[in-house]
């Protein structure tokens, strides 16, 4: 028997065999094939869906399809083969990953900053006194994007951490430990116990942009959900949220693109 060459090199099923499982949780992955690049199309199950759905996400660069429970694995497969073009359109008009090396221009607190390779001289990453805004960065060239990532993050953790304590002295809350992450799908996040956690991307938005997320989740201490009361807390000691939120909206997903 001859199998089908479009369905055979477009899609193949990987890892575990996919299960009935609660609504939003990981059932399994398939692959697929675009312009010789390997694409993962993750498969979420979700008892609230009617029907299939393909999503693609910015900021991991990959597919989400949706389905029912009761749907087979083969009407899955047969519904992403059939929507191949859709989703490689969709990741065409994505912008192009942006490399931590020398001569590119990365956001830097809302700034373009250019990369500049200075492999001669002293120091780790400093920022350049020129009128062009530059991020010097010193050594060996394969250790260049490392110490791009290093020095972010060490802006970032100093940033936030000062953003934290004065919201959370302005609320009268207290915080516990601020950790860096890189997620995806959240900004940050505030545990029970009063545990912070930030994506060290918020340093590549404009200040306003960090020190809203910061006031956010302090509110949090107040309030551990998104009650009018919880709003009332932040806007206390962020007003004009809005803007901050909008620019997210737009630009958000845009902050992962650099580094990969």
């Amino acid at each position: 028997m001859k199998t089908n060459p479009l369905t055979s090199g477009l899609m193949s099923f990987l890892r575990r065999p996919v299960k009935i499982l609660q609504p939003a949780e990981e059932a399994g992955q398939l692959e697929m094939m675009l312009d010789g690049v390997r694409t993962p199309v993750i498969i979420r199950r979700n008892a609230q869906a009617r029907r299939l759905t393909l999503r693609v996400r910015a900021a991991t660069r990959d597919v989400v399809l949706t389905a029912p429970p009761h749907v087979s694995i083969a009407s899955i497969r047969e519904f992403a083969v059939r929507h191949h073009e859709w989703v490689r359109v969709r990741l065409g008009r994505l912008p192009q990953t942006v490399a931590f090396e020398d001569g590119a221009l990365i956001p830097f607190r809302g700034v373009p900053h250019r990369i500049v390779h200075a492999p001669l001289a002293r120091g780790t990453v400093w920022l350049g006194a020129g009128e062009e805004k530059t991020l010097h960065v010193s050594g060996d060239a394969p250790h260049l994007a490392r110490r791009v990532s290093d020095f972010l993050k060490r802006e970032a953790r100093g940033d936030l951490t000062g953003a934290v304590q004065r919201h959370a002295a302005a609320l009268g809350v207290q915080v516990n430990r601020i950790t860096l992450r890189d997620t995806t799908s959240r900004w940050g996040s505030c545990s029970s116990r009063g545990d912070l956690s930030f994506s060290w991307r918020l340093i590549l938005a404009p200040p306003s942009v960090l020190d809203y997320l910061a006031a956010h989740e302090v509110a949090h201490r107040l309030e551990m959900n998104h009650s009018p009361r919880f709003w009332q807390a932040v806007d206390r000691v962020f007003p004009g949220r809005e803007r901050a939120e909008s620019w997210l909206r737009v630009h958000g997903a845009s902050l992962h693109r650099y580094g990969g």
